[in-house]
């Protein structure tokens, strides 16, 4: 497959991007072209930042599925969409070829219509990292129905409150889950997210550790029974069929929860075209895909990185996409490297976090693994310091494979800022230049742009790009106050941001009160509601700090009634309290217990000092005059763990 949109040189990467700048409208409309669709657009864009409204490819016709297998079928129908390797090594590899991927796909929309799903239905879907997970992402799509995949180390509170959130009816789940020497009981966490529930009709259960489960009768159905009998409903006399539902391309393809800034997660909604095209064509650039590579991305599809990279980027562009269930530690830290030498991986995908964890294992997991086949290394998550980057590019890439430092949000639908591999050029620790498309602008807090280069401030961009955010499910007042109105006419990130000399940037990390722990966002008021729900604790804060491994820790002051000797007896309890409510992502790293905590006579919390004293920048703290009670500070440095 060939793709006429694919930046080969620097300077067709400058004049793309010029083209993009002064045509946006031409620029998507002829890399539009390039897909598969029922009836085209009437007008390319149609937006304003003010509401907020963002509409691409306004009255076109598709179904993103048909560019994702269908239109491979009759040059690749044969060859692999996906490999998977599973959790165990000594368990055998399942290759899923076009074919294949299609038949499975047709019989989960079978199956979903059998058990009354339809076109805008929110089907919520909570599986392990098996290839029935992106069967179950592709089926909802074929019939237009949203998915919303919920990351599978999220507690049973967590799902229940994205459950009533989306009002999603329908349920697709394992009975459980292996995760390293680990194994993950969904189908009970299912079963307690769901206690109280009216609104969900049917649970769908795919058996993958065949752990002893609670079935529920007329809602709880077998995948394995379901999928036998659609199979015979799609395939007659050996062709396999099953039509796909026409969208529009503004019809909401999924919805994945991100942590905000308060305690409710927000539901951010994607659409069917402006989707497809962002993650395709950031897919076939940044990583300078050909066809028959195999790409593996090490994300889960939980997260927005392997909704984009390892499902509709890669299989629009007719890839070959690796799919891990495990984790790179087990059964030992060499499982990556293994990976890649077993498939012959042409580009590795990981976050900084995963890449700092094995550098402190040594390189001795790296010895005797053939690395030849890597062409291009990846980087997602958060920003990646020098020192891993370095490791990465030496010891992985043998210092011939260029790293792309991606920044992206699950907000963006895809990479926003990147060098593109071997094109354009990569530089440690460096997003380096935005993509043809991507207009970034650097503000200061009073939202004046701030030009030139060797600059710093908050990012933002200026102009809609296809695979943007277009609302927040059932709550677009949400979307706007978050994304929208804190400069006007701009998309805020949140990041903070340097521009070097060069014009490369450089994400410094959140200004607001998002953390990004391991590269998931996890809101600060979030965490705090789950450790104030403890009985006992009066109030917490929560801030992030410097971590060695996460890149980013939790730090957490609380204050407590209660003695000393029970404070020592309570910090467990806290952090099973915060993993039943959120999930174990969300533990704290260190509790501190306090008697008080800095606040302004208004009652606000000065997380600015408490983000100091976290770092250890006990000499920095600055003006204290105006907190209600300077004195909690020095109590504070006093018991600082």
């Amino acid at each position: 497959m060939t793709y006429p949109y694919q930046i080969k040189t620097l300077q067709q990467y400058h004049e793309a991007f010029k083209q993009s700048e002064e045509n946006p409208e031409m620029f998507w409309d002829n890399v539009a072209e390039n897909f598969v669709w029922h009836k085209k657009w009437d007008k390319v864009l149609d937006w304003n930042f003010t509401e907020p409204k963002v509409v691409w490819f306004k009255g076109g016709k598709l179904n993103i599925t048909e560019n994702c297998i269908d239109r491979h079928l009759a040059t690749r129908g044969d060859e692999p969409a996906l490999i998977w390797e599973p959790n165990n090594p000594n368990e055998e590899t399942r290759v899923v070829t076009y074919n294949r991927l299609h038949k499975r796909v047709c019989q989960v929309a079978q199956m979903l219509t059998n058990l009354g799903v339809k076109k805008g239905d929110r089907v919520c879907i909570y599986m392990g990292m098996v290839p029935e997970l992106t069967y179950a992402v592709l089926g909802c799509a074929r019939i237009g129905a949203i998915h919303s995949v919920i990351f599978g180390g999220f507690s049973a509170q967590s799902i229940a409150d994205r459950l009533e959130d989306a009002k999603a009816e329908y349920i697709i789940t394992c009975d459980g889950a292996y995760r390293g020497n680990k194994e993950i009981p969904l189908k009970s966490v299912i079963d307690d997210a769901l206690l109280g529930n009216k609104v969900v009709k049917k649970v769908i259960v795919y058996t993958r550790t065949s752990t002893p489960i609670s079935m529920i009768k007329d809602r709880d159905f077998w995948w394995e029974d379901e999928m036998e009998h659609a199979e015979k409903q799609v395939e007659k006399n050996g062709v396999v069929s099953f039509p796909a539902v026409s969208m529009d391309a503004e019809d909401p393809l999924f919805i994945l929860y991100t942590s905000g800034s308060t305690g409710k997660p927000k539901g951010v909604v994607h659409t069917v075209a402006g989707y497809m095209v962002w993650s395709t064509y950031t897919f076939v650039n940044v990583f300078q895909y050909k066809t028959g590579q195999i790409h593996f991305c090490t994300a889960d599809i939980g997260w927005i990185t392997g909704h984009s990279y390892i499902v509709y980027g890669p299989l629009s562009a007719g890839g070959t996409s690796l799919m891990f269930e495990g984790i790179p530690t087990w059964p030992d830290a060499g499982r990556f490297w293994e990976i890649v030498d077993k498939h012959k991986v042409d580009i590795l995908y990981t976050a900084p976090t995963a890449i700092r964890s094995l550098m402190g294992f040594g390189l001795d997991y790296v010895k005797g693994k053939d690395l030849s086949s890597l062409k291009v290394l990846g980087s997602v998550g958060e920003p990646i310091n020098e020192e891993a980057w370095q490791w990465y590019y030496k010891n992985i890439g043998k210092e011939r494979c260029p790293i792309v430092d991606t920044w992206w949000q699950t907000e963006t639908g895809g990479i926003m800022i990147s060098n593109l591999a071997g094109v354009t050029p990569h530089k440690p620790a460096h997003a380096t230049l935005p993509l043809p498309g991507i207009h970034p602008i650097l503000v200061d807090e009073n939202g004046n742009e701030i030009t030139g280069n060797s600059v710093s401030g908050n990012l933002c961009i200026k102009h809609p790009w296809p695979g943007i955010i277009r609302t927040t499910y059932g709550d677009h007042e949400r979307c706007r106050t978050n994304y929208f109105a804190t400069y006007p006419n701009l998309y805020f990130t949140g990041d903070g941001c340097m521009r070097d000399e060069d014009g490369n940037y450089r994400i410094t990390g959140r200004v607001d009160d998002v953390l990004n722990v391991s590269g998931h966002r996890i809101g600060t008021a979030e965490v705090e509601n789950a450790i104030n729900m403890h009985s006992g604790v009066v109030e917490s804060a929560v801030v992030g700090y410097t971590h060695d491994i996460k890149g980013q820790g939790i730090y957490a002051y609380v204050i407590y009634e209660g003695s000393h000797h029970e404070q020592n007896l309570t910090r467990p309890d806290i952090l099973q309290t915060v993993s039943r409510i959120i999930g174990p992502i969300a533990k704290p790293d260190k509790i501190q217990f306090v008697t008080g905590l800095p606040k302004t006579r208004s009652g606000k919390i000065m997380r600015r000092i408490l983000r100091k004293i976290a770092e250890g920048e006990m000499g920095n703290i600055g003006d204290t005059s105006t907190l209600l009670d300077p004195n909690v500070v020095e109590e504070i440095i006093k018991g600082v763990i």
